[in-house]
């Protein structure tokens, strides 16, 4: 290829040219395309014929195998009249093919009218042997006859069968009829116990409404009459009280009882001359020396502003001073001085399952456990051992928490069959069911007075039980899962989930006080004098609150973190460190000594914890027979012994 580039006019006449052939080429297809339809049609055309003949000679095969040659020769020699080899013309076939067909439609039906008979045809197929225009023979009648002899067996058949069906669809039809009438009828009775079951619930909800509108009209009249009752004794009071400051008495008189059973111990005043002293704190006893016995007289003013400071702490920690005083059990024995445990005297696997619960009876010898079995075992403490003393049985579901009655003749339980169980000390079988919770009751505890029980479940709930009768008297909603309660004299203190402790009135339906914590509630525990309060939570820590101030006071935990806003503005709190303790479930347990010296709580690594809740130091850890971790612990009234129970079905006796 030589030269720069090609002229633009050849270029143009090239594209010319072959747009020219394009063209021809396109003409010259649509040319043959053309041509190409009429050939198709008439090709279909030739096919169609093709076929036809094809028809039309098999079909003068057949006819030419049924007709004899006689027949053919007489039928010839009548028309011609000739001699019988002579040679018939294409038109005289023609003409004896059509009367042939003629003959055949007869005998088929197909040339007679719709009203002839099956006789009629039978005979017209007989007449071909006289006629001239029918040559078929005999036999052929005989094979219609057996056809149609056939088809009417079919249709006698056909008409069984549809005579069966119609029986069957009226037999169908008089079921359905009969299912829809009792269709109708279940229907309606459906409507009509719904409509009475509507009527049902109303009226129970109108009987509901009612029994609380009663109740509670009977809890405001209660109510009111020991308001009354109470302004009666206070004015009756402080009348005695204003008699009483407007004489003079003696320094050396002993004031008499004052009001409802409060005694005041002997009162020695300093002489007027002496600068006043300050007032004794709520529920104390003040004495002060006297120096000189010149002074003779002295008002008591004094006295009546403490016995009104007297009265009012009395109310502020829910003791009801007009009202009638309930029954209580004995005293229950006071420890001393409690004894710090150092080794294991006892190691038992008591139960078939894991141990979640502990309790000493009130005489420090009775020992009760349960467990994820549903069996409460009763052990005495003898000579530094457990000694096996009976089983109770009748628990529905895993025991979560146990406890004596001050006077230990009876056992209570919280199961996780939505009930609380009572035992009587020395009988197997469950005395009482304390049923009403809709979930796991996780605490139940018995009150100081008699014949009184708390429960706390995951329902929400706590309930006040009167064990005489066996009933609910009181439902308080707590507002979370409920983990564990303690009881006072008119008080109670509920632990919960969503990391709050809570205080309720036995007078009063609403709560009094909440104190938030960090972490969710396992366990709560009560000192003897009811001033100090124990909380186990999930955020590894141990608080004492002191209920006077109701302020945290100290906290035991496993490792420092930083301090919540509450914390910071507690004046009297101390965060004290020990390594390694780890709360190892929901309902881990800690208590305090019966002395309130200590704090003691097991660990998810099997060691046991004390601290000394005065000091704030660690006192001891023990550590040895438990491998899983520990659930609950005890220590007796004695302060002696201490019993500890954990998740691997072990019960150990520390001494």
């Amino acid at each position: 290829m030589e030269g720069p580039s090609v002229p633009s006019v050849p270029r143009a006449s090239g594209a010319q040219w072959k747009r020219h052939i394009v063209r021809q080429l396109r003409q010259r297809d649509r040319t043959q395309k053309a041509l190409f339809m009429e050939l198709v049609p008439a090709y279909n055309h030739l096919l169609e014929k093709a076929e036809l003949l094809a028809k039309f000679s098999e079909k003068l095969k057949w006819e030419s195998k049924d007709v004899t040659p006689t027949a053919h020769q007489g039928s010839w020699e009548e028309s011609s009249g000739t001699v019988s080899d002579q040679i018939l013309s294409p038109v005289t076939l023609r003409v004896k093919w059509q009367e042939e067909e003629k003959g055949l439609q007869l005998v088929c039906g197909e040339g007679s009218s719709p009203g002839l008979s099956h006789g009629e045809l039978y005979q017209g197929s007989e007449q071909p042997q006289t006629s001239p225009q029918c040559t078929l023979p005999r036999p052929h009648g005989e094979g219609t006859r057996n056809r149609l002899g056939a088809l009417e067996a079919c249709v006698v058949q056909l008409r069984e069968a549809r005579t069966q069906q119609a029986r069957q669809l009226k037999e169908r039809l008089e079921q359905n009829a009969a299912l829809r009438e009792a269709y109708e009828g279940l229907r309606a009775n459906a409507v009509h116990g719904e409509a009475t079951l509507r009527r049902l619930q109303e009226e129970a909800r109108d009987l509901l409404d009612l029994l609380v509108q009663r109740k509670a009209r009977a809890a405001a009249e209660r109510n009111l009459c020991n308001e009354r009752r109470e302004r009666a004794n206070q004015a009756l009071v402080s009348q005695e009280l204003k008699k009483a400051a407007k004489r003079t008495v003696s320094i050396s008189e002993i004031p008499n009882t004052l009001d409802d059973g409060i005694r005041e111990e002997t009162v020695t005043l300093a002489p007027a001359a002496e600068p006043e002293f300050p007032e004794s704190e709520a529920c104390g006893t003040w004495k002060r020396p006297f120096r000189s016995a010149s002074a003779t007289s002295l008002t008591l003013s004094r006295c009546v502003d403490v016995v009104k400071g007297l009265l009012d702490f009395k109310k502020r920690r829910g003791h009801s001073v007009g009202g009638a005083p309930e029954p209580r059990y004995q005293s229950i024995p006071m420890c001393v001085a409690a004894q710090i445990p150092t080794q294991a005297q006892d190691v038992l696997e008591a139960h078939l399952s894991e141990v979640n619960a502990v309790c000493f009876g009130p005489n420090s010898s009775l020992l009760a456990t349960g467990g994820a079995d549903r069996l409460i075992h009763l052990w005495n403490v003898v000579g530094g051992r457990l000694e096996a003393n009976q089983t109770l049985e009748g628990a529905g579901g895993s025991i979560t928490s146990v406890d004596f009655d001050p006077s230990g003749a009876q056992v209570l339980a919280a199961t996780y069959n939505q009930a609380a169980q009572l035992w009587k000390v020395g009988e197997t079988q469950s005395k009482e069911t304390l049923s009403g919770h809709k979930d796991k009751v996780t605490a139940a505890k018995f009150k100081l007075t008699r014949h009184q029980a708390v429960t706390g479940s995951r329902d929400r709930t706590v309930k006040e039980w009167d064990l005489g009768r066996a009933y609910c008297s009181r439902t308080i909603n707590v507002l979370s899962y409920c983990n564990d309660v303690v009881c006072g004299d008119h008080i109670i203190i509920s632990g919960h989930n969503d990391q709050k402790i809570r205080f309720w009135d036995s007078r009063g339906p609403h709560c009094i006080q909440v104190i938030p914590v960090q972490g969710r509630v396992t366990s709560l525990s009560l000192s003897h004098d009811q001033m100090h309060l124990l909380s186990c939570s999930r955020d590894n820590t141990l608080k004492v609150i002191d209920l006077r101030v109701s302020n945290i006071r100290q906290v035991f935990r496993s490792w420092t973190r930083s301090l919540s806003a509450t914390w910071l503005l507690t004046p009297a709190l101390s965060i004290l460190r020990a390594d390694g303790f780890k709360c190892g479930s929901d309902w881990t347990k800690a208590v305090f000594s019966p002395d309130r010296s200590y704090a003691l709580v097991g660990s998810s690594n099997g060691a046991l914890y004390i601290w000394d809740v005065d000091t704030g130091k660690l006192e001891s850890s023990l550590w040895g027979p438990h491998c899983a971790a520990v659930n609950a612990v005890a220590w007796c009234f004695s302060g002696s012994h201490v019993v500890s129970v954990d998740q691997g079905r072990k019960v150990v006796l520390w001494h």
